[in-house]
C-alpha cells in the first residue's frame, strides 16, 4: 500500500519560501522547529508502515530530500538594509501589445509553407532592433536605463533585445517552426478536433504553457528550448497536448536543468539586468573577487568586465561570458552562505578565462575550451574541491527543480 503524507509538499514550499527570502533572526529557532518536527513526523510515519522515506511516492520523497538537505547551522539570513531613494519603475505602454503582435508574426512565418526567409525575416528583425531601441530612448529620456524597467516591461525589453541579435533569432524560428510541425503532427493524430494549435516561444515562468479555448489551442514554450533537440520537443508537445507520461516528462526536466537550456536564461537575465551595478550580491562581491583573482592568477593584466549576479537561480550552469558586450554574470544559486567562497572564485574564474583565450578555430570549429583553457583552469587553487562541490551542487538544484515542479 502506497503511503501517502498531506501537507509534506506544502511544509517544503514554505521552508524554501523562507530559504530564498532570508530568515529574520527572531525567527531562526522558529524555522528550525519547524523544520525538524516535519522531518521527525515523516520519519514516524514511515516507521509507522515499515517503510522508508525513500519509499514514498515521489513528490512526498522529493519534498522529504528537500528538507533534510537544509543546513539548519548555516540559514540565509534576512540582512538589515537601509532604505534608500529609489527611482519608480518605468512601466512601459502598450509593450505586451507589441510583443504579443512580434509573437504573432513569428508564429506566422515559422508556420507559414512558403516562406520568403530573406525579406520576412529582415523585416522581423529590423521591427525588433527598432522597438528596443524605441525602449532605450524612453529610458534615456528619463535618464534611466533598461534596468530601471518595470518587472514585466524589463523581462519583454529583455526578450526582443535577445532576438535581435540574428543568431538568436534564426535559432528561435528553427525552435518555433520544429515545434509548430509536431504539434500539427500530434494534433492531427489524437486531437482530431482541434483546428488549430498556435505555438510561441517566449521569455517566460515555467517550461510551458498550454490554453484552450473550443477548438482552438496555445502552446507557449519558454525561450531556453530554442536550443531543444527534436526528440525533447516532441515530448514537450505531447506531454501538452495529451495527458503526461512520466518518461517524457523526464526527459523535458533533463534538458531543462541542462548547461544549453540555462545559458540562454542566463542570457536573458544579463540583457534585463545590463547598466544596473549587481556585482554587489547578499554575500559575495564579484568585484572583490574580481581583484582577487586577477591579482593572483593573472598578474593584474586583465581589464575588468562587466559584473553582475543574475536574478536567477540556475541548475547546472552557473556562469556566462558575453564576449560582445564584455559582461560576465553568475547564478545567484551561488550567492548564498552555505556555498564557500572558493565555488564562487572558481566559476568567476573560469568566465575570465573565456575572456582571456577567447575562441579559437579547430579544425574549422568555433571552440571556446582549448587545452590551453582546459590546462590553465586546472591551475585554480581549489580546482578539485570547486568541481566537487559544482558536481553536488547541479544534483541538488536538480532535485530541487523538480520539486518546484511539483509545487
Amino acid at each position: 500500500m502506497t503511503l501517502r503524507i498531506r501537507g509534506v509538499v506544502k511544509a517544503a514550499q514554505k521552508a524554501q519560501d523562507s530559504l530564498n527570502n532570508g530568515i529574520p533572526s527572531q525567527e531562526v529557532a522558529a524555522f528550525k522547529a519547524f523544520v525538524t518536527s516535519s522531518l521527525e513526523a515523516i520519519e514516524q510515519l514511515c516507521a509507522r508502515e515499515q517503510m522508508t522515506p525513500e519509499q514514498l511516492p515521489s513528490r512526498s520523497r522529493l519534498a522529504y530530500s528537500f528538507l533534510k538537505g537544509i543546513d539548519l547551522d548555516n540559514l540565509p539570513m534576512l540582512e538589515s538594509r537601509i532604505a534608500s531613494p529609489t527611482k519608480a519603475p518605468i512601466s512601459l505602454r502598450n509593450i505586451k501589445a507589441k510583443q504579443s503582435s512580434i509573437l504573432q508574426q513569428l508564429s506566422s512565418l515559422a508556420a507559414s509553407l512558403t516562406p520568403k526567409p530573406d525579406d520576412l525575416f529582415q523585416k522581423l528583425h529590423h521591427c525588433l532592433t527598432q522597438t528596443v531601441a524605441e525602449i532605450e530612448n524612453i529610458c534615456l529620456q528619463q535618464q534611466a536605463t533598461p534596468a530601471d524597467l518595470s518587472s514585466s516591461s524589463g523581462t519583454i525589453y529583455a526578450w526582443m533585445k535577445f532576438l535581435s541579435e540574428e543568431f538568436h533569432l534564426q535559432l528561435h524560428l528553427q525552435a518555433t517552426r520544429s515545434t509548430w510541425q509536431i504539434a500539427q503532427a500530434v494534433s492531427r493524430k489524437h486531437c482530431q478536433e482541434l483546428e488549430h494549435v498556435a505555438v510561441e516561444v517566449t521569455y517566460q515562468a515555467g517550461l510551458y504553457k498550454y490554453r484552450r479555448q473550443g477548438n482552438v489551442a496555445t502552446l507557449t514554450i519558454s525561450e531556453g528550448f530554442i536550443y531543444a533537440s527534436r526528440e525533447v520537443l516532441t515530448a514537450l508537445v505531447t506531454d501538452a497536448l495529451l495527458d503526461k507520461n512520466q518518461e517524457r516528462s523526464r526527459l523535458i526536466k533533463d534538458f531543462a536543468s541542462s548547461p544549453e537550456y540555462s545559458q540562454v536564461l542566463l542570457e536573458l537575465d544579463s540583457f534585463a539586468c545590463a547598466n544596473r551595478n549587481q556585482a554587489q550580491g547578499k554575500c559575495y562581491d564579484l568585484e572583490e573577487l574580481f581583484e582577487q583573482i586577477n591579482r593572483e592568477y593573472f598578474a593584474s593584466t586583465l581589464v575588468k568586465p562587466h559584473l553582475s549576479w543574475t536574478g536567477l537561480h540556475t541548475y547546472r550552469k552557473f556562469g556566462y561570458y558575453h564576449p560582445a558586450r564584455d559582461r560576465v554574470v553568475i547564478s545567484s544559486t551561488l550567492d548564498d552562505v552555505r556555498i564557500p567562497q572558493f565555488v564562487a572564485e572558481f566559476v568567476l574564474y573560469h568566465e575570465l578565462l573565456h575572456k582571456y583565450h577567447g575562441a579559437k578555430l579547430v579544425n574549422g570549429r568555433r571552440m571556446v575550451h582549448t587545452k590551453q583553457f582546459r590546462r590553465d583552469e586546472q591551475q585554480f587553487q581549489f580546482y578539485q574541491e570547486a568541481s566537487r562541490w559544482l558536481e553536488k551542487l547541479a544534483w541538488n538544484q536538480a532535485q530541487i527543480f523538480e520539486l518546484e515542479q511539483w509545487l
